[in-house]
């Protein structure tokens, strides 16, 4: 039996591991409480035939599991699997990005350090780069049905986006014979962020939030709409056979809108908060 650890049980990788158990796979997860104990993560290491992290550099740039554990993965002869960020390579001016593209340090230390670090730990890791994430309970729909939602309109920006069940599907062809190594996982069709929020508000019967000036977003949404790329996924399509079932972001929250309540929906405010993706 194929068995899962998982550092990290998040939003998208608990998704992997239900789906991963329907595969009859069995999963263990490693919470922030249990990755300081070295005896217990060296004993689910030994457990596993397969090892993801979705954990996340910290405020240190430092990432906490290749710092406590990374001698033992890299000894363990497992197949090991990281979920990074698109963000390693930084502004492309709105052009396209594959994975040949260098990595950056961007607007969050550390990333593309432990990027390379999960790459070189072993010659059966695979690193996926994801975009924004969206998903059941987490999309644009969520937001614009909250209030909280606005638009931003930057002439020529534009970013990439990926379904959550879409890198479920990835990560499992990698986990499960595909070759390793480094894949973006996007959608087929980046787009700006307004057309994502009018999109959303169009599905739910409303009108649209506002209209926000970049100037007048916080510095941490402001950092975001300093980079613009659009991520290709040939890479993942041609090695892993990995066809993304929500190909553009229509598509996808289409399929999400029959799961908002009408009783959910706000009004839009006449300020808002920002748009987390």
């Amino acid at each position: 039996m194929s068995r899962l650890l998982v550092f990290g049980p998040g939003y998208t990788a608990s998704r992997l591991m239900r789906a991963a158990a329907a595969r009859g796979w069995a999963t263990r997860a490693v919470d922030r409480a249990t990755l300081a104990d070295t005896g217990a993560v060296a004993d689910a290491v030994a457990w596993s035939t397969h090892i993801l992290s979705s954990v996340p550099p910290g405020d240190d740039g430092a990432d906490p599991v290749l710092a406590r554990h990374g001698p033992a993965l890299a000894a363990s002869g497992r197949i090991i699997a990281y979920l990074s960020s698109t963000g390693v390579y930084g502004d492309s001016g709105g052009g396209w990005i594959d994975e040949s593209a260098p990595l950056v340090p961007g607007r969050r230390p550390g990333r593309a350090a432990a990027d390379q670090a999960w790459a070189a730990l072993s010659p059966d890791s695979f690193v996926f780069r994801l975009p924004g994430i969206y998903g059941p309970g987490r999309s644009a729909l969520d937001r614009v049905a909250a209030g909280t939602a606005y638009r931003v309109e930057l002439s020529g920006h534009v970013f990439s986006r990926v379904h959550v069940d879409d890198i479920v599907a990835a990560v499992l062809l990698g986990l499960e014979g595909g070759p390793a190594g480094s894949y973006n996982l996007a959608d087929d069709n980046p787009a700006p962020q307004f057309a994502v929020i009018t999109y959303a508000a169009t599905l739910l019967g409303i009108a649209p939030p506002p209209l926000v000036p970049p100037a007048a977003l916080p510095p941490a949404a402001r950092a975001f709409y300093a980079a613009s790329r659009r991520v290709a996924n040939g890479r993942a399509k041609r090695l892993l056979g990995w066809r993304p079932l929500y190909p553009d972001f229509r598509s996808g929250l289409r399929a999400l809108s029959a799961m908002i309540s009408p009783a959910s929906v706000s009004s839009p405010p006449a300020t808002a908060g920002p748009d987390q993706r």
